[in-house]
């Protein structure tokens, strides 16, 4: 008997539903900054860096979530909302923000993972290919969860076929998610300090990440012709 699979499209729709909810909760707990933000006087300038970092736990939560349901839907960045956290919150406890945030957003798409039709372009992706092939595996799905540009989803597919154990996973997932969670953060908080050579600083990084991923997608490239040669 053929298996059931839980249909994606309402999973993604539903997971947008209630980050329309979250987002809504975040833009009530900032309404008074935006307001500022039409009449940003030096006063009112000065006003509005205190109120963004005068949010409590509350807001954390929900910006916590945000990340973990933009992470889990496949082709949504949450780039925009793990710099934020960074300058409402500083680049520590920004950096956990997004940390368990995109730990959180892995973990509930491994858990549905099996449970999903997989399309036949996923199951034939070359990165797919390289990360179920590496000699290390761990150490091939840590960079790619490090490099924010593979999807997250092609990643877990992977980590599912593979069968990691929860602990091996989890520990996987918590090194591979940690520099871009820093660096975003760390973005955040240099944009509320005006500090431009820390923001440099942010780019630059980002900008490596982005060079490993083509570094990658060139050895996914030569192994996939080397084997073809074979």
């Amino acid at each position: 008997m053929m298996k059931k699979h839980l249909n994606k499209h309402v999973l993604i729709i539903a997971a947008l539903i209630v980050a329309l909810v979250v987002i809504y909760g975040i833009y009530r707990d900032y309404r008074p900054e935006i307001s500022l933000l039409f009449d940003l006087t030096p006063h009112n300038q000065v006003i509005l860096l205190h109120l963004i970092r005068s949010h409590g736990l509350a807001t954390m939560v929900l910006l916590l979530l945000l990340i973990a349901i933009f992470n889990a839907i496949p082709g949504m960045s949450n780039l925009v909302i793990c710099i934020f956290a960074g300058l409402c919150y500083g680049p520590w406890v920004g950096f956990m923000i997004n940390w368990l945030g995109n730990i959180l957003g892995n973990c509930a798409v491994m858990s549905l993972i099996r449970e999903v039709d997989i399309s036949k372009r996923t199951k034939k992706s070359k990165i797919l290919t390289y990360l179920l092939h590496q000699k290390h595996p761990l150490i091939g799905l840590t960079i790619g969860y490090m490099i924010p540009v593979i999807p997250s989803a092609l990643v877990n597919y992977a980590g599912a076929r593979l069968n990691l154990s929860r602990g091996r996973f989890l520990k996987t997932v918590a090194i591979g998610m940690a520099p871009t969670s820093f660096i975003y953060a760390f973005g955040g908080d240099a944009i509320f300090r005006g500090d431009s050579k820390r923001l440099i600083g942010a780019v630059v990084a980002i900008v490596v990440i982005l060079l490993g991923y083509v570094v990658v997608r060139k050895i996914v490239d030569r192994s996939k012709v080397a084997h073809e040669a074979a």
